[in-house]
């Protein structure tokens, strides 16, 4: 009888095992909430497929300027067909309006979205604003370049894009962990 109960206590025992060690599985950071490489990236990437990156963020046309650094950067788009120009002699002023060709683009003038190539580091995971938070430093090409931005001249104008649209670029940015995986706080 001695040996029945040990079996069946050792069966009890192993049950209770196997439900702790389930249970404890089901508390780690499992799935799309884990502090991982491939979450971050997923993050990243869902994110820049709603924020492209643009030449204009705050220019409105009709567009007016007498700035020489301004004309020049505008002409390259002028001479690639995205932009129509006329001067205003008496005042010293260029004036551009969107060209038909350029309607798609304007007035932002996006030349793509980011898409994550590595994960280089990420700082610990902290509480932050209520959000598990983290600094992820990663490795970047461009995506969906239109012709317009691989243009040598407009490349020259925007040095920024060019750096961006024609080799591997790093940036940093905060993750949030959220229900649905880590996600940037907006």
């Amino acid at each position: 009888m001695k040996i029945v109960q040990s079996k069946s206590a050792f069966i009890t025992l192993a049950a209770a095992l196997t439900v702790a060690s389930l249970a404890l599985i089901g508390c780690n950071d499992t799935g799309k909430a884990a502090a991982t490489p491939a979450n971050f990236t997923i993050g990243i990437n869902n994110h820049y497929l709603d924020h492209p990156e643009c030449l204009l963020t705050d220019t409105r046309f009709p567009f007016e300027t007498s700035d020489a650094e301004k004309t020049k950067q505008l002409d390259t788009l002028v001479k690639n067909l995205l932009l129509e120009k006329s001067v205003e002699t008496s005042i010293h002023v260029s004036r551009y309006t969107v060209a038909s060709a350029g309607t798609r683009y304007a007035p932002r003038f996006c030349y793509g979205h980011r898409e994550v190539t590595g994960i280089n580091s990420f700082t610990p995971v902290e509480v932050a604003n209520g959000f598990k938070e983290t600094k992820v430093t990663y490795s970047y090409t461009m995506k969906e370049v239109p012709v317009w931005a691989e243009s040598h001249d407009v490349q020259a104008a925007f040095p920024a894009m060019a750096r961006a649209t024609t080799s591997q670029a790093t940036d940093t940015i905060t993750l949030a962990q959220s229900p649905v995986g880590w996600q940037v706080p907006d």
